[in-house]
């Protein structure tokens, strides 16, 4: 019983983490005068984003398929 709750509580911190993680390139689309960005500008602004936090475990930044794969999967998450 014990096992099945832990998990659950695990599953739950994992999913308010990547929820956490999907928003912050989509909130990080804002122009300088504080409105959110529409059409290429928020895409542009999206991909910069993901590309900037395209970073390995080990804190080094990705590269080749790694960091296309990422940056793929990071900007279908935010949009």
């Amino acid at each position: 019983m014990a096992r099945i709750i832990a998990t659950a509580i695990l599953v739950s911190l994992f999913g308010i983490g990547s929820a956490i993680a999907q928003d912050s390139c989509a909130t990080k689309a804002i122009s300088k005068d504080g409105k959110p960005l529409a059409g290429a500008a928020r895409t542009s602004s999206i991909k910069k984003c993901c590309d900037d936090s395209a970073v390995g475990k080990d804190g080094k930044p990705l590269s080749g398929a790694a960091k296309t794969s990422y940056v793929k999967k990071c900007q279908a998450d935010t949009s």
